[in-house]
């Protein structure tokens, strides 16, 4: 498992799939970071999902697809 300083408590990386607060939300396909169709509590897009994808692609470096 793989934390990030900014993110810490929230965000992680576990093999290849990125996990905001608890939820799936990516996943790392080569150098791809490929989002994922997610849905908490009805809701499908946040904010801060956003941040923690965009951050951990470009911490690791990856294109968002």
């Amino acid at each position: 498992m793989k934390t990030f300083k900014k993110y810490k408590q929230n965000l992680r990386v576990e093999g290849n799939k990125v996990y905001s607060y608890k939820t799936h939300v990516a996943t790392i396909n080569g150098s791809y970071l490929n989002k994922e169709d997610w849905n908490v509590g009805g809701r499908t897009q946040s904010p801060t999902t956003s941040k923690h994808i965009n951050y951990v692609a470009s911490t690791l470096n990856l294109w968002v697809k």
